[in-house]
């Protein structure tokens, strides 16, 4: 008698396990017959998988400074969250890689220069650029105007010119030299590193800066020596090597465009407020927060100066492609052998989705 009542509250328990089982399944069926796009959530590995909602991680190029400002200010003024967004910016540096982490998944989106994006693309890089953030490269060389006076390459003669070999610097002076037939013997290069004393001591005549962020700080220690910075800037004379862009995956462009067309938005949205000179304080003083080592009015003049490189024409215009220059960005790295085939700029040049 006992062993029947078992048997049977045990057929009892294997029913009710098989019905909820297939009530379970029926749910999961129900959760992913009703999205358009498949959810991205970001697991313990660092990696974007698919299921449940989750943040939206973007990959910078470097760290938290006045280059990433719009990123910055869309995170900390509530743009990403107005477009409905949750997102989670990760800091760049010289050991994170963009483009790695949208191959790798760990990514929707990233920020990157357009070097990176021909060569990653010539490997076989399945990438796409959304917007371009800097319509003129911020990297420069800074010089003492009051003891040289440099208005055309030629100038360049005779001066010992600073150079990070392996960097976008070493390429675009390349450039530079071969347009305007300068033979290497015609100056003398060094090799940067992280220490200025070489400029300091004026042993280095020109060294290589961003112009909106080092430029700023070196510009404001030569002026307490009593010296006047100068810039010399190769977009001027015809080297147009394109910096900062919004990138994505070719995956994640066509599995979810609705998400990269509002991503793409409230990022663009960023950079046209913290382009607005109105909104200056408050912007230096987000950014400060994520850069407390640079003080306010520093970022200020940073901010002032960054106007200059990322604003076209038109305010509203803030992240125009210029297909032109991402060519010739493509030809310098052509000629100069750094990528062993040609790319075709016009597929990777995407733009937000219509």
């Amino acid at each position: 008698m006992y062993l029947d009542e078992t048997t049977h509250r045990i057929e009892c328990l294997h029913s009710c396990f098989n019905a909820l089982t297939i009530w379970v399944i029926f749910l999961f069926c129900l959760i992913g017959c009703t999205s358009n796009e498949a959810p991205q959530v970001e697991t313990k590995d660092n990696t974007i998988k698919p299921g449940g909602s989750g943040p939206v991680v973007c990959r910078l190029k470097w760290l938290y400074n006045t280059s990433v400002a719009g990123e910055i200010w869309a995170q900390e003024s509530g743009i990403f969250k107005t477009h409905g967004l949750t997102v989670k910016l990760r800091e760049g540096g010289p050991e994170q890689d963009a483009i790695k982490d949208l191959e790798l998944g760990r990514a929707h989106f990233g920020v990157a220069s357009a070097d990176q994006v021909i060569r990653a693309a010539a490997k076989g890089a399945d990438v796409v650029v959304l917007a371009q953030i800097f319509q003129v490269n911020p990297l420069q060389w800074i010089y003492a105007k009051d003891k040289l006076a440099i208005v055309k390459p030629q100038d360049l003669k005779g001066l010992c010119i600073g150079v990070t070999y392996g960097g976008n610097d070493e390429a675009i002076l390349s450039a530079l030299l071969r347009m305007y037939k300068i033979g290497p013997d015609d100056m003398e290069l060094y090799a940067v590193h992280y220490d200025f004393n070489p400029f300091w001591k004026g042993e280095v005549e020109l060294w290589p800066v961003y112009r909106n962020t080092q430029g700023i700080i070196l510009q404001e220690k030569m002026a307490q020596g009593g010296k006047q910075a100068g810039f010399f800037n190769p977009g001027t004379f015809g080297i147009r090597f394109v910096a900062n862009s919004l990138i994505t995956s070719k995956k994640v462009y066509t599995e979810q465009p609705q998400l990269v067309q509002v991503f793409t938005e409230a990022v663009l949205e960023g950079w046209r407020d913290a382009m607005d000179s109105k909104l200056e304080l408050k912007v230096a003083e987000a950014i400060h927060r994520l850069d407390p080592e640079t003080p306010i009015p520093v970022i200020q003049q940073q901010l002032a100066e960054t106007r200059t490189l990322v604003i076209p024409e038109s305010p509203r215009a803030i992240g125009t492609i210029d297909a032109r220059a991402w060519k010739q960005t493509a030809d310098i790295l052509m000629t100069q052998g750094l990528i062993s085939q040609e790319v075709d700029i016009t597929s990777l040049l995407a733009g937000p989705p219509p």
